[in-house]
């Protein structure tokens, strides 16, 4: 499996809109999507109001391209968001069977 943790970091202001799309379209998208084992969204905290991120576990690299592409390393982006986002970041990871 594949653990994939993806980064936002919002333009300054932003915050608030960019927790509407988080919370209504993009934790339920990733709900959804085909080859996603589990995932755990990460909302802004007061010391970081402008950081929020997803650690998804894949089932397989498969599973990750079908819905990123061949280009899964780079973080995708939702024309909701292309606006609201300064910075982004992805990394993939084996995961570990603890």
């Amino acid at each position: 499996m594949i653990m994939r943790i993806f980064q936002v970091r919002t333009h300054p202001g932003k915050e608030a809109e960019f927790a509407r799309f988080f919370h209504s379209k993009a934790i339920p998208l990733m709900r959804e999507t085909e080859g996603v084992v589990s995932i755990l969204p990460g909302a802004a905290r007061p010391e970081s109001p402008t950081e929020f991120s997803f650690v998804m576990v894949w089932r397989d690299l498969e599973s990750l391209k079908a819905f990123a592409g061949e280009d899964y390393q780079s973080p995708h982006v939702d024309p909701a968001e292309a606006g609201l986002v300064a910075a982004r970041s992805i990394r993939h990871y084996d995961l570990v069977d603890a």
